[in-house]
């Protein structure tokens, strides 16, 4: 399943390490975070509210600023 959300990310570096944490969340199979057009495309068996909240918090712990918009 492939999912893409609307982001708010500060910078390029950012985006890169915020990219970088939630690739490594369980059951998250790829992710991209594209700063330029503040999208993240998100790849994985299935990709729920529960998941979200953990990437979330991944890409939080390197950028607090980070932000999923709904």
């Amino acid at each position: 399943m492939k999912k893409v959300f609307k982001i708010e990310v500060d910078c390029a570096v950012c985006a890169q390490k915020c990219e970088e944490a939630i690739s490594k969340v369980s059951g998250i199979a790829s992710c991209q975070v594209n700063f330029m057009s503040q999208k993240m495309t998100l790849e994985g068996e299935d990709i729920n509210q529960r998941l979200i909240k953990e990437v979330l918090k991944a890409a939080r712990k390197v950028e607090p600023d980070f932000e999923i918009i709904d």
